[in-house]
């Protein structure tokens, strides 16, 4: 039983559905027995039921057997929704990153409004509603729940009408300079990130409040020696090495003929950032009894302040060599807005157009990147017998609209019928 506030859990396992809907129901009476004496009652109509699938019994029949709690049938579910988190039969998270994907859409809907083109909140408002608002809708459970390549395809593309919309530029601004411009990473990153910083909190949490890290492997470097008795690591002992799972350490093979265990699968995702470390620090040690063995706790909280800085120069790595952007733009990837994002939606986006090199001012130099600006063209008179002036062969200055006005003003008019030179 897995239970967090009002919102429980019950997962039971057996040889065939039947059984497991009947152990299910004893679960159920017996729970209901110590809550009345409590005084707590559960709402039955809330009451959800789904049916796990294996690997193996993904293409046999489905079980449609119903649970009857309290006089009321429920049916098995294709999906069930708990804590935010969609599950389906196969732990397939398509169907909750698709629910995701839909409630940021309609959140991006509302806060676009906020600033149109050219108007409305400046690009820093702008990236703070996407890092504060749409991020964590549309990544919610990306700690647990990794998405398909094709999933995360449709992630992207909605994530770069956010960049966009962030930044003012243009359609045709290639995607790696749209997302450095924006400092919103790709989504793939930000995933990955978010899975590190999950870890860490797992890793770092003290084994005996946070049951996940009371199951992590007993060879982990923790402060605290404190592990679950039913963790069930014993039931992996007699596997053959084909079906024996990855050592917390060993890295995952490719093609990935074996797995870690989902417990450490998340310890080997911190081993990246633990180098120079003898044991994790351990977070919130205030509320474990007081051993003369624990570090001091400034000492541990400045331990994981740096545990997060290497997660973050590893994420801003990972940014520039997976997402390259041009050889002309040479700005570097960064999180932190622009100062020039402070300014006006209009003059910003300009800069970031120019900068982007997407821009109608495309022969406007940048402060950073000074270019002299093409000559404007001069035009001279001369004189023929007749004494009519003749101006000189039209010029094709479609390759560069910025000098057009000056073409036209370098051409003086005569005076009183006489040319003259300029």
């Amino acid at each position: 039983m897995i239970s967090y506030v009002d919102d429980f859990a019950l997962t039971v396992a057996s040889l065939s559905y039947r059984g497991n809907i009947r152990r299910l129901q004893e679960l159920f009476e017996r729970l209901e027995r110590k809550a009345s004496r409590l005084g707590v009652s559960f709402s039955v109509a809330k009451t959800e039921l789904i049916h796990w699938r294996t690997p193996s019994q993904r293409h046999s029949p489905k079980c449609v057997a119903p649970i009857q709690i309290k006089g009321e049938l429920f049916y098995p579910g294709n999906s069930v929704r708990w804590l935010g988190y969609w599950f389906t039969p196969a732990l397939d998270p398509a169907a909750h990153y698709s629910r995701r994907l839909a409630l940021a859409q309609g959140a991006f809907v509302l806060i676009r409004r906020l600033s149109p083109p050219g108007a409305g909140l400046p690009p820093y408002l702008c990236h703070r509603l996407a890092t504060s608002l749409v991020a964590p809708i549309l990544l919610y459970g990306a700690d647990l729940f990794t998405p398909s390549v094709g999933t995360t395809t449709r992630l992207d593309t909605f994530w770069r009408k956010v960049q966009r919309w962030t930044t003012n530029c243009f359609s045709a601004t290639p995607t790696g300079i749209l997302s450095v411009e924006s400092c919103l990473p790709p989504v793939s990153l930000l995933i990955t990130h978010r899975q590190r910083l999950a870890a860490l909190r797992v890793v770092c949490s003290p084994p005996s409040l946070n049951p996940a890290t009371a199951r992590l492997h007993p060879s982990f470097p923790s402060l605290s020696t404190h592990r679950a008795p039913d963790s069930s690591r014993a039931i992996t002992r007699g596997l053959s090495s084909v079906y024996l799972p990855l050592h917390w350490k060993t890295p995952r093979p490719v093609p990935p003929i074996r797995n870690h265990l989902p417990v450490d699968a998340v310890a080997h995702r911190t081993i990246p950032f633990t180098l120079g470390l003898s044991r994790m620090p351990m977070i919130t040690s205030h509320l474990v009894c007081p051993t003369p063995i624990l570090p001091p706790q400034s000492l541990m909280d400045n331990t994981c302040s740096a545990l997060k800085k290497r997660v973050r120069e590893k994420l801003l790595e990972e940014w520039a060599s997976l997402f390259p952007t041009p050889g002309y733009y040479l700005h570097p990837p960064a999180l932190n807005p622009r100062p020039f994002m402070g300014l006006g939606k209009f003059v910003a986006g300009r800069i970031h157009q120019m900068r982007a090199g997407k821009s109608y001012l495309a022969a406007h130099p940048t402060w950073r990147f000074p270019t002299p600006r093409p000559p404007a063209p001069t035009a001279a008179w001369s004189l023929k017998p007749s004494s009519t002036p003749s101006y000189p062969a039209p010029r094709d200055n479609t390759a560069d609209r910025a000098s057009s006005t000056a073409l036209l003003m370098s051409v003086p008019m005569p005076h009183s019928g006489h040319p003259s030179h300029c």
